[in-house]
């Protein structure tokens, strides 16, 4: 899913810059309910080696072992310990919130609610306080996250430019499927993938959707290894400009409903009129209307599992605080 690694054959480890061995990274976590964050993780992981393994462990949390030791004490003690800088403002508490709440206070244009602040402040809340990794904090776009995911590859002669939309909400395994299937209708082609603005994923899904803003779904859509480029905030009609713009040489849809445009208008009539327009089956029965139906039915079952995470991941850093050396008494340094 993660761009980098594109290309490689699955299972193939190339060796490294200048025929040494091949710097062997291991991963690991739980990532449930994979958001733009987990794949900043990822990509931070790649960069640092050449060959990246990723370990999906259970439902159990692995802060700390059975016996309340540091689940990574043995590669610490070896120096072979790295950490990767989390990416502020996201995480799947913050998403499963706004799930639970139906509130549309993430959108792009709105102020947050006095609900969702209280939710911010006290969902899953441990008795002990809160941690800075299980909390709910604010996204901040910059140009600098997005050139951290884009490809910034123009198309090249000889590929071919195939142009997809839609909300790509809580980007998820059936949205791979679909943009894989893309991917291999072209020996060699270049996906654009055309994002619509808030307010028009709300006017055709309804509720609260999206989930995700625009700003958090393009970070999402980019981290896509299938995806070369993104439209933000796309228009809902794909338009004879937009088609000439990029030189689209085919447009797809899945196998969802196309909802008419505002007019009552279909929005492929101009690539259906080219003949350029197909549907692909991505094969895969999961959607977005799925999971936060999954996230609504089990909500006491994950408010509790996220309590008893945040209270351990509590305890963990202060055992870490602990073992951190203390001033010694008369000495320069204020205690």
């Amino acid at each position: 899913m993660i761009r980098n690694g594109h290309g490689a054959a699955v299972g193939a480890e190339q060796p490294g810059p200048g025929g040494r061995p091949a710097v062997r990274v291991w991963c690991d976590g739980c990532y449930d309910m994979v958001h733009y964050g987990h794949s900043n993780q990822l990509r931070q992981a790649r960069a640092m080696g050449d060959y990246l393994i990723v370990g999906v462990h259970t439902d159990d949390d692995i802060t700390l072992t059975v016996d309340g030791r540091d689940t990574y004490e043995e590669v610490k003690r070896a120096g072979r310990y790295r950490e990767c800088k989390r990416t502020q403002g996201v995480s799947t508490t913050d998403l499963v919130g706004r799930m639970l709440l139906v509130t549309k206070a993430h959108h792009s244009s709105q102020e947050m609610s006095s609900e969702y602040r209280e939710y911010a402040d006290s969902f899953g809340k441990c008795p002990g306080g809160r941690n800075p990794w299980t909390g709910v904090s604010q996204f901040l776009q910059t140009s600098q996250k997005i050139i951290q995911f884009a490809s910034g590859k123009e198309p090249q002669p000889g590929e071919t430019v195939i142009y997809v939309a839609g909300a790509f909400d809580l980007f998820h395994i059936g949205h791979v499927d679909f943009l894989e299937k893309v991917h291999g209708l072209a020996e060699r082609p270049y996906i654009i993938a055309g994002l619509h603005f808030d307010q028009e994923v709300n006017r055709y899904k309804g509720k609260n959707y999206p989930i995700m803003n625009l700003h958090e779904r393009t970070l999402s859509v980019l981290a896509c290894r299938y995806v070369s480029e993104v439209v933000i905030g796309a228009p809902y009609a794909v338009t004879a400009e937009l088609l000439d713009h990029f030189k689209v040489d085919v447009v797809c849809h899945g196998k969802t409903e196309i909802v008419p445009d505002r007019d009552g208008s279909d929005p492929y009539q101009e690539p259906k009129r080219r003949g350029i327009f197909c549907q692909v089956d991505s094969g895969s029965d999961l959607t977005t209307d799925l999971i936060v139906q999954r996230i609504i039915t089990n909500r006491l079952e994950y408010e509790a599992r996220n309590q008893k995470k945040e209270a351990k991941e509590l305890a963990f850093l202060e055992a870490m605080r602990r073992q951190e050396p203390q001033p010694e008494r008369g000495s320069d340094t204020p205690f």
